[in-house]
Protein backbone atom coordinates (compact mmCIF):
# COMPACT_ATOMS: atom_id res chain seq x y z
CA UNK A 1 0.00 0.00 0.00
CA UNK A 2 1.41 3.49 -0.80
CA UNK A 3 1.03 6.52 1.45
CA UNK A 4 2.03 10.10 1.06
CA UNK A 5 5.38 10.15 3.07
CA UNK A 6 5.13 12.09 6.90
CA UNK A 7 7.91 14.73 6.25
CA UNK A 8 9.67 16.62 9.27
CA UNK A 9 10.85 19.86 8.84
CA UNK A 10 14.68 19.28 8.15
CA UNK A 11 13.60 16.76 5.56
CA UNK A 12 11.20 18.55 3.79
CA UNK A 13 13.76 21.59 3.57
CA UNK A 14 16.55 18.80 2.17
CA UNK A 15 13.62 18.18 -0.51
CA UNK A 16 12.49 21.56 -0.78
CA UNK A 17 16.16 22.56 -1.91
CA UNK A 18 16.86 19.75 -4.23
CA UNK A 19 13.94 20.87 -6.35
CA UNK A 20 15.30 24.43 -6.17
CA UNK A 21 18.22 23.31 -7.43
CA UNK A 22 17.49 20.78 -10.35
CA UNK A 23 14.21 22.89 -11.31
CA UNK A 24 11.99 19.55 -10.90
CA UNK A 25 9.16 18.80 -8.64
CA UNK A 26 9.68 15.77 -6.33
CA UNK A 27 6.76 13.52 -4.53
CA UNK A 28 7.90 11.47 -1.60
CA UNK A 29 5.31 8.87 -0.67
CA UNK A 30 6.40 5.63 1.45
CA UNK A 31 5.46 1.80 0.88
CA UNK A 32 4.33 -1.06 3.10
CA UNK A 33 5.64 -4.73 2.14
CA UNK A 34 6.32 -3.82 -1.45
CA UNK A 35 9.07 -5.20 -3.07
CA UNK A 36 10.59 -3.44 -6.06
CA UNK A 37 11.24 -5.59 -9.80
CA UNK A 38 14.49 -6.32 -10.38
CA UNK A 39 14.18 -5.22 -14.25
CA UNK A 40 17.18 -5.87 -17.14
CA UNK A 41 18.55 -2.67 -19.26
CA UNK A 42 15.55 -3.89 -21.90
CA UNK A 43 12.77 -4.19 -19.74
CA UNK A 44 13.65 -0.99 -18.15
CA UNK A 45 13.55 0.89 -21.63
CA UNK A 46 10.41 -1.27 -22.32
CA UNK A 47 8.86 0.36 -19.04
CA UNK A 48 10.40 4.08 -19.79
CA UNK A 49 8.77 4.05 -23.56
CA UNK A 50 5.48 2.76 -22.26
CA UNK A 51 5.64 6.03 -19.12
CA UNK A 52 6.55 8.29 -22.51
CA UNK A 53 4.02 7.35 -24.63
CA UNK A 54 1.10 6.80 -22.02
CA UNK A 55 2.42 10.31 -20.19
CA UNK A 56 2.52 9.34 -16.55
CA UNK A 57 4.94 7.46 -14.06
CA UNK A 58 5.26 3.89 -13.49
CA UNK A 59 6.60 1.86 -11.00
CA UNK A 60 8.07 -1.96 -11.90
CA UNK A 61 6.72 -4.26 -8.50
CA UNK A 62 7.22 -8.16 -7.76
CA UNK A 63 4.00 -9.99 -7.97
Amino acid sequence: MWSYSKIDTENLKAINELESKLGIALIAFSDENIEYADLNEDAAKEVKDLETKLGLSLLALKE
